[in-house]
């Protein structure tokens, strides 16, 4: 084969690897790239300016692999051979410029995005947030609506348009609270309490997940979030408050064992002071303990006087 045809060769195949890699998200399913909020429309265009600033340097050094490789082979006698070479400022300048430069670009770029899609803050909008509580247990997900007085499982329906305030604990090892379309995932941990903003721009079906690994039933701890118009959610919330199945922290406890491909549920919510409840259990032995030892104290002085 000619040195030419070895060089179009390579160069065709490395453009070809490229647009391979740029076009392939577009003909696959995949959620994170195909946002319904506000804030994974945020995340996926932060992905993609990261990635195609990083593609500045990674697609030259790719090429000129392949160039450098085929000029200075052992067999071109022709490749100029200059063993004292050890400096040249304009390459010094292109190595260390290029990079310097993204790497600065991209800092500004992480600093200000962090702020602005800081999950504890809260989204401006004219619209009443809705506020929602979630439990991650094993292996299923708790959604409760404290003011609405509903609770469900593995299944909450919201209006389009609405900010959603979540507020998001585990009574069970730690796990992820995560919907691609809509955004970015955040941690849920027993005894403490985290907070995610998000919001749905239309209406559909959206894919919930755990986003950490937490044991056996792991795959199957999904969930769906539906957004609908206002009057169709207004709709389900008065059919929702109808259930005949209540909740309390007795239906709690049995809702809480380990199980695995939980069926939607829906419930009236008898207490709405559950999710303080759930979280403030993993305060309260300590609170005994101090209440018992200080009992046994008194005790203990009475006897000796």
């Amino acid at each position: 084969m000619k040195i030419k045809h070895k060089f179009a060769f390579f160069f065709l195949s490395a453009i070809a690897i490229g647009l391979f890699a740029f076009l392939y998200p577009y003909g696959v399913n995949s959620e994170l790239l195909d946002p319904k909020g506000l804030i994974a429309l945020k995340e996926r265009d932060l992905i993609w300016i990261a990635t195609l600033l990083m593609l500045i340097i990674v697609v030259p050094v790719l090429l000129l692999t392949f160039v450098i490789c085929l000029r200075y082979r052992a067999s071109n006698k022709d490749a100029e051979y200059m063993p004292a070479w050890n400096h040249d400022t304009m390459a010094e300048i292109i190595w260390w410029g290029f990079p310097f430069l993204i790497v600065l670009f991209l800092s500004i770029l992480t600093w200000k995005s962090s702020h602005e899609l800081d999950p504890f803050k809260p989204l401006q909008s004219s619209t009443k947030p809705l506020r929602i509580q979630v439990v991650a247990l094993q292996w299923k997900w708790l959604f409760i609506y404290p003011e609405e007085k509903i609770a469900t499982v593995n299944f909450f329906q919201f209006p389009e348009g609405t900010p959603l305030n979540f507020e998001i604990t585990a009574d069970a090892p730690m796990n992820s609270f995560w919907i691609p379309q809509l955004g970015g995932q955040i941690y849920a941990m027993p005894g403490m309490s985290s907070k995610l903003h998000l919001i749905a721009q239309e209406s559909g079906e959206f894919r919930g997940s755990s986003a950490n690994l937490s044991g056996i039933g792991f795959a199957g701890m999904v969930f769906t979030a539906k957004a609908t118009t206002k009057d169709e959610y207004d709709e389900w919330l008065k059919t929702a408050a109808k259930s005949s199945a209540s909740f309390g922290i007795d239906e709690y406890k049995d809702l809480a064992k380990p199980s695995e491909n939980n069926p939607r549920a829906i419930y009236s919510l008898k207490d709405e002071n559950l999710y303080h409840q759930i979280l403030m259990k993993y305060m309260m032995p300590k609170e005994q303990d101090k209440t018992n030892g200080v009992a046994k104290t008194i005790v203990q002085v009475k006897a000796a006087s």
